[in-house]
């Protein structure tokens, strides 16, 4: 029997540390630092909570990179969770990333496009009491409104059928939106931290000045903390995607700790710098008032004319970021079901288009739902919460491994090994735990209409029984496990 064939080693330190790059930075950190800033009311907290996240986002990217070059296949997070789980625990990340982690994920920077498109669009926008017309209650999650926000959540639907339709008909287009979108991104966040930061018209006394009324200290900041956690962590996410390619990175031994450590340290820099910016012209307070923080900070430095053109690059960026999350994430559908692991029609290609055209669409007519579910917030805590659930799992698999595969080949192994995948597992299981207390909270208090966390778990619950239908259509077909 002939060797597998392997995929060759051509992607060098800094094609690789340019992935983790381009990988991470998206649409978060024009909307979620407003979020942070309400959670915590204190700047240099705030810059404290993207260094800890940056810093786990490298434990657990180093532990997901001994993984990739162990099983060098197409799947990732569903090829290790096999491996090490089997069967039942890899069909349940299959199946949340259909239905919460990657369609929500698409929804959230859907959400961000259109909130900076209503910037300058000035769409119409329905009163309050028309907005709260219709409630819709789920049983121990909490209300959905579908018409607050209403035009926003329109425009994001919009764009996500637009995008469906054009990825359904070309693999070209989506790359082409996507690399214009990376360029114009690039050029919104130099604007961002060098025309604000050298504009002279902020104050430095914002990076030391706590919102008033700030009073918290001791047990009472663990759950604000962990709250701006989740911001920082849905703006890191994507530092797993290296971890993709990790077969086909030359010596890996070195070079993918030297990518991930370089790359993510990058994103700090310029999350850090980004975040130092919009503090720089809006105090902590005015800062957590403003949803489209982007918008309001360059306000104050150029104007109205500023404002529109920050916001059309922002727009681009994220239009580009929803186009290529629908690309990519179509092809877990695909994959699942060409494993007859999904239903066999998501696994058609069309025969004119050669794109996995039904598995595009179906992605994008769940995540317009799902947009219609709630708000940017709610839809990126629900996805980052899902997300460290399988980060969580795949993590302490390392562990796992080591211990029941102690002789397999390991063309890298995790740098601080055990170490520094234990802080990563033990972080997430405080981080999971703190935030599913804290959204039950909130939402008794009625501080929040919605469990974020308990939303996604039971939209990740769903897949169980279609789990045991699939297996045993399996089993009536012959079909190996």
């Amino acid at each position: 029997m002939s060797e597998p064939q392997k995929l060759a080693k051509t992607i060098g330190i800094w094609s690789a540390t340019t992935i983790v790059i381009g990988s991470i930075i998206g649409s978060g950190i024009f909307m979620k630092p407003a979020t942070m800033a309400a959670q915590l009311g204190s700047p240099y907290m705030l810059i404290i909570v993207w260094l800890v996240a940056g810093v786990i986002s490298i434990c657990g990217a180093m532990a997901f990179a001994e993984l990739g070059t162990m099983f060098p296949e197409t799947g990732g997070q569903y090829i290790y969770l096999r491996n090490i789980y089997g069967d039942f625990i890899a069909y349940l990340y299959g199946w949340s990333s259909i239905a919460v982690i990657n369609s929500a994920t698409i929804a959230a920077i859907a959400f961000v496009c259109a909130g900076y498109a209503d910037s300058f669009l000035h769409l119409p926008h329905l009163n309050e009491s028309i907005e709260k017309s219709i409630t819709i209650h789920i049983p121990m999650i909490g209300d959905i409104r579908p018409l607050e926000n209403f035009s926003v959540k329109m425009l994001a639907i919009s764009i996500i059928i637009f995008l469906s339709i054009a990825n359904y008909l070309s693999v070209r287009s989506g790359n082409a939106i996507q690399l214009f979108a990376t360029i114009l991104k690039t050029a919104a966040i130099l604007l961002l931290v060098f025309g604000i930061l050298f504009s002279g018209v902020g104050s430095v006394n914002n990076f030391f000045t706590n919102a008033p009324g700030f009073n918290l200290s001791g047990w009472q900041l663990v759950p604000a903390f962990m709250a701006a956690t989740t911001g920082a962590f849905m703006s890191y996410d994507g530092w797993c995607n290296v971890n993709m390619v990790a077969g086909e990175i030359k010596n890996p031994e070195k070079n993918i700790t030297k990518s991930l450590i370089a790359g993510v340290f990058t994103c700090i820099v310029v999350y850090v710098l980004v975040t130092l910016a919009y503090m720089y012209v809006l105090p902590i307070a005015e800062m957590a008032g403003a949803p489209l923080v982007a918008n309001d900070a360059i306000q104050k430095v150029m104007g109205d004319k500023g404002v529109i053109f920050i916001a059309i690059l922002i727009v681009v960026s994220t239009f580009g970021a929803t186009s290529v999350n629908l690309l990519a994430c179509a092809r877990v559908i695909f994959a699942m079901s060409e494993k007859k692991n999904f239903f066999p029609e998501m696994a058609k290609v069309h025969p004119r288009f050669n794109t996995p055209g039904n598995a595009v669409l179906l992605l994008g007519i769940w995540s317009s739902i799902l947009v219609m579910s709630g708000s940017f917030d709610l839809l990126a805590d629900m996805f980052i919460f899902m997300g460290f659930v399988f980060y969580a799992l795949v993590v302490a698999g390392v562990f796992i491994l080591r211990n029941r595969m102690p002789n397999a080949e390991r063309p890298y192994k995790t740098w601080g090994y055990p170490v520094m995948p234990f802080i990563f597992v033990l972080f997430s299981i405080a981080y999971l735990f703190i935030t599913l207390y804290s959204d039950i909270s909130n939402y008794n208090e009625h501080k929040s209409p919605i469990i974020n966390s308990v939303f996604g778990l039971i939209l990740t619950a769903i897949g169980i029984p279609l789990y045991f239908y699939f297996r045993s259509k399996r089993r009536k077909e012959n079909i190996p496990q």
